[in-house]
């Protein structure tokens, strides 16, 4: 079973499983996106096309990653002027991977399971780049460790505060010692 559906200006053919790169959605990695807009159902020879979306229709599919495309470069030249100007651009795109398909009476689901593993990532383990690959592991690591590491500074902090404090008047007493005699 397929489904063309329309997103960011633009319509896209899907199946379950499909990874589908679109304009910029919101949301988190792992989030669910569903799509109201489907323009046509089919199944094999049966089609089912809407009037002008399919009443009832819907495409559910899981937010990967938000990442950057391809840089395009702009070039503006004017000849025998000597002007010339390189620009880039890197347009946003999110990743999806399509679950599941419903409407028309049927439906149709991905057995599969979502791996959140950025491009970038996998990009850096397939060229074995391992110090850009602990950095990549290392930010997308869950934020629960992050606090538990801040507390226990904290924590050691305040005994070494209290023994400071205690050791700067055994000083001044000695100074004041030293003074009398």
């Amino acid at each position: 079973m397929y489904a063309v559906i329309k997103t960011g200006g633009k319509q896209y053919r899907v199946q379950a499983g499909d990874l589908l790169v679109v304009e910029k959605l919101d949301g988190e990695p792992g989030a669910e996106v569903a799509f109201g807009d489907v323009l046509m159902l089919g199944d094999g020879e049966a089609v089912t096309v809407g009037a002008p979306l399919v009443d009832g229709a819907k495409v559910s599919a899981t937010l990967i990653e938000t990442r950057k495309g391809e840089k395009v470069k702009i070039f503006k030249k004017i000849r025998r002027q000597g002007y010339r100007r390189t620009r880039g651009h890197r347009q946003s795109e999110t990743v999806l991977r399509v679950t599941a398909i419903d409407g028309a009476g049927k439906s149709a689901k991905w057995d599969g399971k979502v791996d959140l593993t950025s491009k970038a990532l996998l990009d850096a383990r397939a060229r074995n780049l391992k110090n850009v690959v602990a950095e990549l592991e290392a930010a997308a690591a869950p934020v629960a460790e992050a606090p538990a590491k801040k507390a226990a500074p904290k924590k050691a902090a305040a005994p070494k505060a209290e023994g400071e404090a205690k050791a700067a008047p055994k000083k001044a007493a000695k100074k004041s010692d030293d003074a009398a005699e």
